[in-house]
């Protein structure tokens, strides 16, 4: 055999201990697919290829794959599809972010194994994109993303309807007995209506800013509606913009730096997006050793202003937001800001792509700078002797009567004991109370489930309580809204301070301090602390990936990422 460069099918060869009979053999079994000799000697890009059954947001993903196929074709190259988990968020039990990991996984060892020079990672559905790059960053082959896009909107009578704020804002009506089993009914037929990701900032399309902030994803593309002509046009770009990679490499370890993911940061707090992103961009940086310390949001967050007038945090949506100029106008106002000599996948850098010409902006979606909607960055971090490593906030989706508050700490032991008692008339509780959850974190049976959202208890709910303060160690839905802190840190299954809060403490909390503090006294405490029992599940009586999980997943200020998936020193 003559053909010994180490491309396309050529690449990564399986060993039989003879390198031209392993050649012979892979294209002998290549041929059966019905490729030309011509075609089996080029370069090949492969398509991270994640639609299910189990996923609406990825639902036109195969017309998708044949415009990013026509790309690389176009380009010169040979398009391969394989799939990976795919990993829809309302369909996976106990959540989606228990799957993330082992999707990364997936996608690493994927990649890792099979014969590509490239790869298109597509992805949308919350979990999907930040565990495609997260595999991709630790393959480091040369790689760019491709999102879902998000759904388009819909109607019920006068109201616009689009998943999920909307969803979350009808049945808390319903709870309150403001509309009725029959039009919670048909109002939940209207919510989600085509092919995407939800309709607003959620974590899906904050994660999707996110890759083009990064520079991950082609410019222009992270908000472009799922079922717009221009989806289609974007992913036969980025098959040829991966075939461009073949002759340049740029590798995500270029692109995925410290500088960008400041930049990500940045976009992430004028976005007012999800408290998602920062567990997600957490494990992405973390995979090429990049920390993110919750100190560094803080500052960040002081010098970044709130632009984007979107649900939840304003009241309009996501396709407003692609017609309103997108993620580039937010970029340009955000320009003094940020660092722009950072690589991107198209081999230009951002301070390159900025000074383009830029297309008309919609300033009731998208605030200039000058004028924006808050002074300051939508997510703040607390610190305090409840949450000693750390919290988050986000404030431009909660009330700011609530910011500087004392209360009376109202405790639910677990997600089964909020089912059970969070609707009680009897529960004593107030409108001026503290709602705390606990063992609802990483460690914990539940996996860290978007159940930081806890339901106002119907008693107050049907007397017009609309917002409280709500704690947990969970995670909370990137569409959903509300005085919440979320991602304590240490978590309560792990004997941290969380655990030990107890009905009738006081507790603090101080957005401008950037606190949240449990004020018992260290006397108290220590007694707590030495009756406390673990609710950590013993890893020897699990199996497979149950106990990987229980045994390798780190805290929500480490991105949750598997301790053997951090970079090796």
């Amino acid at each position: 055999m003559s053909d010994t460069e180490d491309h396309g099918f050529a690449r990564g060869l399986t060993n039989y201990g003879d390198r031209d009979f392993s050649l012979y053999l892979r294209k002998s079994f290549a041929s059966s697919m019905g490729y030309s000799r011509e075609m089996l000697s080029k370069k090949i890009v492969g398509i991270a290829y994640t639609p299910s059954g189990f996923n609406n947001c990825h639902r036109h993903f195969p017309e998708m794959l044949e415009a990013v196929k026509r790309g690389v074709l176009a380009a010169g190259a040979l398009p391969v599809e394989f799939p990976t988990i795919s990993l829809g968020e309302v369909f996976l039990n106990p959540t989606s972010l228990k799957f993330r990991n082992l999707m990364s996984i997936d996608t690493e060892e994927m990649i890792r194994a099979q014969p590509m020079d490239a790869v298109v990672l597509m992805g949308g559905c919350d979990k999907t994109v930040p565990a495609q790059l997260m595999g991709a960053a630790s393959a480091d082959l040369p790689a760019i993303q491709l999102v879902a896009g998000p759904m388009m909107t819909s109607r019920y009578g006068e109201e616009r309807l689009g998943a999920c704020t909307d969803c979350r804002r009808f049945w808390a009506k319903y709870r309150a007995d403001e509309i009725d089993g029959e039009e919670i009914g048909k109002i939940e037929m209207r919510l989600a209506t085509t092919a995407g990701t939800c309709a607003v900032m959620g974590t899906a399309s904050t994660m999707a800013c996110l890759a083009e902030a990064l520079g991950m994803s082609l410019p222009g593309t992270a908000a472009i509606p799922a079922v717009h002509a221009d989806r289609l046009r974007a992913a036969e770009a980025t098959g040829a913009a991966a075939v461009r990679l073949l002759a340049d490499p740029v590798r995500p370890s270029q692109v995925i730096t410290r500088k960008s993911v400041e930049n990500a940061l940045r976009v992430l707090l004028a976005l007012g997006g999800s408290t998602n992103a920062i567990i997600h961009l957490t494990a992405v940086a973390g995979r090429l050793g990049i920390d993110i310390p919750l100190t560094w949001l803080n500052e960040l967050s002081d010098t970044t202003p709130v632009l984007v007038n979107l649900k939840p945090v304003g009241s309009h949506y996501m396709e407003d937001f692609f017609f309103a100029g997108g993620l580039g106008a937010v970029l340009r106002e955000l320009k003094p800001l940020l660092n722009l000599d950072c690589l991107t996948v198209t081999g230009e850098t951002l301070g390159e792509r900025l000074d383009a010409p830029a297309d008309p902006v919609d300033r009731k979606v998208i605030a200039s700078a000058a004028e924006p909607l808050e002074p300051q960055g939508g997510l703040v971090a607390l610190f305090g002797s409840l949450a000693p490593r750390g919290a988050i906030l986000k404030r431009s989706a909660a009330d700011p009567t609530l910011f500087e508050k004392e209360g009376r700490a109202v405790v639910f032991s677990s997600l089964e004991d909020l089912a059970n008692r969070v609707d009680d008339p009897e529960l004593d509780i107030t409108a001026d109370d503290f709602m705390v959850l606990q063992n609802a974190g990483p460690t914990s049976a539940s996996g860290m489930p978007e159940a930081g959202y806890l339901p106002i208890p119907r008693k107050l709910s049907s007397k017009g309580v609309k917002d409280m303060v709500r704690i947990s160690d969970a995670r909370m839905s990137g569409t959903a809204f509300g005085t919440i802190v979320l991602h304590v840190t240490p978590e309560a299954a792990q004997g941290g301070p969380l655990g030990l809060v107890r009905t009738g403490d006081r507790i603090r909390l101080s957005v401008a301090n950037r606190s949240i503090d449990l004020l018992v006294d260290e006397v108290e405490l220590a007694r707590r602390r030495a009756a406390f029992s673990p609710t950590l599940r013993d890893p020897e009586t699990l199996r497979g990936y149950d106990r990987l999980y229980a045994e390798q997943v780190l805290q929500a200020d480490e991105g949750c990422d598997f301790a053997i998936l951090k970079p090796t020193k």
